[in-house]
């Protein structure tokens, strides 16, 4: 069985991602998990469950409270671009640089999403 993917301008999967499982099933307790653990791996303690609700990027619906104020995908906008895997500069490219540590697999994603 093929999983879904549904890429981000950033190259994660969208499809396996915890607030948008949480947000399409409408799980309280999955958006409390996903708010804990994010809290830890974003060193951003201020994360609530609330803030838990988001779609994907790149779909209609709710997004998640960074949307507004992404730079990766401002910058994929600004150029014409649905995802980074457009972009000639994505390996040197020092935005998305931090989510490409994270996530290796998002450069696989980007190659296979355009």
């Amino acid at each position: 069985m093929k999983m879904e993917k549904l890429i981000s301008c950033c190259g994660l999967n969208c499809a396996s991602c915890d607030a948008r499982i949480a947000t399409l099933a409408n799980n309280d307790e999955l958006r409390r998990q996903t708010a804990e653990k994010w809290k830890v791996m974003y060193n951003s303690p201020g994360i609530t469950p609330e803030m838990i609700n988001c779609t994907g990027c790149r779909t209609e619906g709710v997004k998640i409270v960074h949307w507004n104020d992404c730079a990766i995908r401002k910058c994929a906008e600004s150029k014409g671009f649905s995802t980074c895997g457009q972009c000639d500069s994505l390996l040197s490219c020092e935005t998305i640089k931090p989510v490409l540590q994270f996530a290796p697999d998002a450069i696989e994603n980007l190659k296979l999403a355009n």
